[in-house]
């Protein structure tokens, strides 16, 4: 049979989901191999150090570095809040007094007699990184992380933003080609993955906004709308860390796109179960794609991510115009260069259209569906 090699993505009911969970700098690791984890557990923790605030001690006590030390009230290492007087100065038999305060809470790290200056390093700021997904810890990492293992269904989308959460799915149109509206988001979608059709509205994710919904998942979205509710142009570089208060995932792109039915009807399947979502995006090397896990009860087949293998049969999605966005069959392979516009030969494939036709377009434009 005929192979190709293609950019692909998951979309599958049972898979076994693999997460490592790894801190950003040593700390410590608070489960154990073949502890049972909940998505919001948190596995490890760690602290990274605080900001530095520079004061000028020699300039502000109008003294030389040397004779510095001798006019502060603390030293190397003593622990400060903000207010706190650090040092102080008197000239003419006491009638004239100045102090200098600490700028915030923090340590005393450096007093330089040759810079004049004063370090104070700010409290460390805590880290924590939960499990992400209900399952099993199966290797640990000491003072590292941990990887966690799930049962699950896995959808993966095309672009996303926001970070981490998890909440009980809920379907709140009637098909995979209706707009998710704000009329359509009520104070019950509060803390839920809300799923829509073919396209979210920028009102509509103003609305989620306001609820307090934890992610929205969706065939399409118009760019515009997506950055205005970024609030900036969206760029090349990885998403993810945005503090929006509600993620979103596109599981087609960009533009009105009816999710695709498979999507649909296996988010529909899980509806009121727990899912955990990622908008994190990455299109360049190393990419990463915004996903959707939906842990499940028991044991499931294992399904191997996706090696970009393409086979006659297997279903794709055009990724070029006129026909972005459409789930195709794969009929045939042929081995012969075919010319597009450019007047380049590049390799191509025949596909089978919903509405029975058949198109042949070069093999770059499409990408294959995993299931």
């Amino acid at each position: 049979m005929a192979h190709a090699y293609t950019p692909g993505l998951q979309v599958t009911p049972h898979t076994i989901l693999r997460k490592e969970r790894i801190l950003p700098l040593k700390g410590e690791v608070l489960v154990k191999e073949g502890d049972k984890v909940n998505g919001t557990d948190i596995v490890a923790r760690t602290e990274l150090p605080g900001d530095v605030d520079i004061v000028n001690m020699a300039y502000e006590l109008g003294s030389d570095p040397k004779e510095m030390k001798a006019k502060m009230t603390v030293d190397e290492g003593d622990p400060i809040e903000a207010g706190q007087a650090i040092g102080k100065t008197s000239s003419f038999f006491g009638l004239f007094k100045h102090q200098v305060n600490a700028p915030n809470d923090g340590t005393i790290e450096t007093i330089s007699e040759v810079t004049g200056k004063v370090l104070i390093r700010r409290p460390p700021l805590p880290v924590e990184v939960t499990a992400y997904i209900d399952g099993t810890v199966v290797d640990v990492r000491p003072e590292e992380g941990v990887t966690v293992q799930s049962p699950a269904a896995f959808i993966q989308g095309i672009i996303g933003v926001g970070g981490e959460v998890q909440g009980p799915l809920k379907i709140v149109v009637d098909s995979a080609n209706d707009m998710l509206s704000p009329d359509l988001i009520g104070e019950d979608c509060a803390d839920a993955v809300v799923v829509g059709g073919r396209l979210v509205t920028a009102e509509a994710l103003k609305r989620a906004q306001e609820v307090g919904v934890a992610a929205v998942v969706v065939g399409g979205i118009h760019d515009v709308d997506l950055e205005g509710y970024l609030g900036y142009a969206l760029g090349v570089a990885i998403t993810g860390h945005e503090e929006l208060g509600t993620t979103v995932v596109v599981t087609e792109g960009f533009g009105e796109i009816q999710m695709a039915d498979r999507t649909f009807q296996l988010l529909k399947d899980h509806e009121g179960d727990l899912a955990s979502c990622n908008g994190a995006t990455q299109i360049r090397a190393g990419v990463i794609r915004p996903e959707v896990a939906i842990p499940l009860k028991g044991e499931a087949e294992e399904v191997e991510e996706a090696d970009g293998s393409m086979a006659v049969g297997d279903t794709v999605r055009i990724i070029r115009e006129p026909n972005f966005g459409i789930l195709a069959e794969v009929t045939a392979l042929p081995h012969e260069l075919i010319a597009v516009p450019t007047e380049a030969k590049v390799r191509a494939l025949t596909v089978r259209l919903p509405d029975g036709s058949d198109l042949t377009l070069p093999r770059a434009n499409v990408e294959v569906i995993v299931s």
